[in-house]
């Protein structure tokens, strides 16, 4: 059987559970338990928890530094991620929130020694008292102290947090004590006796001798400091017990004829001694770490005080980032590896550039011959049908029989009025996907010759076309971008965009290093209309990014004269999308409409970052669920590898005309294959323009 100090959590933890990003997500899930015990304990209904980039504590907030949740998941203990998350919250709360050492008092006479020249009877606080009572060996002695007091104080009601941390205590103690000199020993020891998690006699049996000896001479002071409510008192028992280290030559001696530098060298050796001896086993609280990490603790001004909610991020924005990833729905494709997908509406500000999208819209279509009006053409009469047959045949439930009058003749009340008969209306949902990447924006040929940035502005007409088609025979439609970059908000505009980007490049690289990449860089899905919106309240935006994809030089020209109002054109980053991802959410979002026949369309101009056979079974299991899936690429072949309804274009009209007529050409089948009239066959689906794989 595996000795349960050999249980490393991370053995059952997989490497994306171990990440920043699912830490926060966990700590989320019981954020709301952690409030309610934080405002138990301080006795104030409108104390706030949110994390942030640094743990503070202030008057009414605590704020959590997630960096905290995750160096407890490196611990070896035989505890599950769920119950880690909680009582590592907990513990940060308790510290955060109960912790106050400025309380000011002259320092007592006992602390100082007996050749001091005065007593000092002016105020001061704990840690300035302790600093000239025992200098650094008694400070840090005092917090280690302090730490288990806080925790049995205040956990002892909440069994099942204090059993965790006590888990993760007397699994690391063995091998701290191992490596630990002798006065790291001692208050280790302290530490553990203290908080209740380990007894003094089998301690003993693991500390050098003269430790053991020490810890006898040291349970009376112990016993004191578990019992006390007094934080000065607590300082006075580490006095106490610095005294009994000292006794029995646990700390280091200074001669008399040494220098000074000597023993200010000492005292920073016995300090180091008893934090490296308790920090290899308690979860580190920086209020509690040492003298400095209190005072900036205490200083902290990290975020937006005034930002409403229980727990959520501060003003940094590189919190924000973290938070905003761990929100992110997690997807995983059929093979291949999972990630994370940040889900969010396009940026509203767009609507800023709809007039002049307008008027490109208008030109564009005319130049590439694309119809705005009456875009359905033969399908329209086939669909009005579908709608009224949505409408059950017979007579209304108000409408008397013109035979009520035999029926009541006949005593047949129940006959007054005809029975509706059974719904055979049936639905659609057509779902557009296109590469949001900056790649799309770059110049391309033209067929009569020159080069334009024709890619992702053909793709939007296209979009804007398949809209108006199923705005006018009432199909439900949605419309999404997808690009890797940094993910805009909605309220963004060019100005905040920038400023959030930099400001979590910067905070990430110090605070996650390698993985810094990964969490500004995300893969993004902008829903720029959902099935549940109404075309004409999206159609502004959809316009503006139309302008700023036909004319990217002047977009981008206009926002960096107007940063505080344009909307945010540094969006588009050139970067390889992982587009298995985005399909399979898409995918999912139309299998959640339940509607009859289900269309999905996929633009892009280049490989996925992921794996083409990944892509591949992605669609596969799409189809398989009774989704049409058409791929479109521009200039490229990988939807030929991925997609078994896909097609190639060069040139612009053709990129937009194979968006429209390839939805109008399913639209058709579907008809066809449910039995529709074909006084339309003339105009049936046709294989010769789409490479169809059996």
């Amino acid at each position: 059987m595996r000795d349960r100090r050999h249980t490393v959590l991370s053995d059952i933890l997989p490497p994306e559970e171990r990440v920043i990003e699912a830490v926060v997500a966990r700590y989320q899930r019981v954020a709301p338990a952690v409030t309610r015990f934080a405002r138990t304990l301080s006795k104030n209904e409108e104390l706030r928890v949110r994390l942030g980039s640094e743990a503070a504590s202030r008057p009414g907030e605590v704020v959590l530094d997630p960096r905290l949740f995750q160096a407890a998941y490196s611990r070896s203990a035989p505890v599950t991620p769920a119950e880690v998350a909680l009582a590592s919250a907990l513990h940060e709360v308790v510290h955060l929130a109960v912790t106050d050492f400025e309380e000011q008092r002259p320092i007592p006479p006992e602390w100082l020694p007996e050749d001091a020249e005065e007593i000092v009877e002016e105020p001061v606080p704990l840690l300035d008292a302790l600093s000239e009572a025992g200098g650094p060996a008694a400070e840090a002695l005092f917090l280690a102290l302090e730490d288990a007091r806080q925790e049995i104080a205040h956990l002892s009601a909440y069994r099942g947090a204090q059993s965790v941390l006590e888990d993760m205590y007397v699994a690391a103690a063995p091998d701290a004590l191992a490596h630990a000199r002798p006065l790291g020993q001692f208050a280790l020891a302290c530490f553990l006796i203290v908080g209740e998690y380990a007894e003094r006699d089998r301690l003993q049996k693991q500390v050098e001798p003269h430790v053991a000896a020490a810890l006898d001479d040291a349970m009376a002071f112990l016993e004191g400091v578990r019992e006390s409510t007094d934080v000065w008192e607590v300082a006075d028992r580490a006095l106490q017990l610095l005294q009994v280290a000292r006794l029995h030559g646990l700390l280091t001696e200074v001669s008399g004829t040494q220098m000074i530098g000597d023993q200010e060298q000492a005292a920073e050796s016995d300090r180091d001694s008893i934090a490296e001896g308790v920090d290899r086993v308690r979860l580190t609280s920086p209020i509690l770490q040492d003298v400095e990490s209190y005072d900036e603790t205490i200083e902290a001004t990290a975020g937006d005080s005034e930002t409403e909610g229980d727990s959520e991020a501060g003003g940094d924005p590189s919190t924000e980032q973290l938070i905003r990833v761990s929100e992110a729905p997690l997807i995983y494709p059929p093979i291949g590896q999972g990630g994370k997908l940040v889900v969010g509406q396009f940026p509203v500000r767009f609507r800023q550039f709809a007039a002049e999208g307008r008027q490109s819209l208008d030109g564009a279509a005319r130049a590439w011959g694309v119809a705005q009006r009456h875009i359905s053409g033969e399908l329209w009469p086939l669909f009005i049908a579908n709608q009224r047959r949505g409408l059950r045949s017979g007579y209304d439930a108000g409408d008397l029989s013109p035979h009520s009058a035999l029926f009541l003749g006949a005593g047949l009340y129940q006959r007054m009025f005809e029975r509706r008969a059974i719904s055979s209306r049936r639905s659609y949902a057509v779902s557009l996907l296109i590469d949001g990447s900056a790649s799309m924006l770059q110049p391309r040929r033209l067929p009569g010759g020159g080069r334009a940035p024709w890619g992702m502005a053909a793709a939007t007409l296209g979009a804007w076309t398949l809209a108006r088609l199923s705005d006018e025979i009432q199909v439900e439609f949605e419309m999404a971008l997808f690009n890797r970059s940094f993910a805009a908000a909605p309220a963004d505009t060019e100005a905040t965009y920038v400023k959030r980007m930099h400001g979590s490049a910067a905070g990430l690289r110090r605070t996650q290093g390698s993985h810094a990449e990964r969490l500004t860089r995300t893969v993004n899905h902008y829903v720029l209309k959902s099935f549940d919106q109404r075309w004409r309240s999206t159609e502004d935006a959809v316009a503006g990014l139309f302008w700023t994809a036909a004319e990217p030089r002047a977009a981008t020209g206009q926002a960096a004269r107007n940063r505080d109002e344009s909307p945010p054109v540094s969006m588009f980053e050139k970067a390889a999308n992982v587009d298995e991802f985005n399909v399979s959410y898409a995918a999912e979002r139309l299998l959640a409409r339940r509607a009859t026949v289900r269309i999905l369309v996929v633009l892009a101009d280049g490989m996925t970052r992921g794996s083409v056979e990944s892509l591949a079974e992605t669609v596969r299991q799409a189809e398989f669920a009774g989704t049409t899936v058409l791929g479109i690429g521009i200039g490229d072949g990988t939807v030929q590898s991925a997609y078994s309804r896909n097609q190639v274009v060069e040139r612009p009209d053709a990129l937009t005309r194979a968006m429209v007529d390839g939805v109008r050409s399913s639209l058709r089948r579907s008809l066809a294959l449910w039995g529709a009239d074909t006084w339309w066959a003339r105009s049936q689906w046709h294989d010769q323009d789409w490479n169809v794989n059996a």
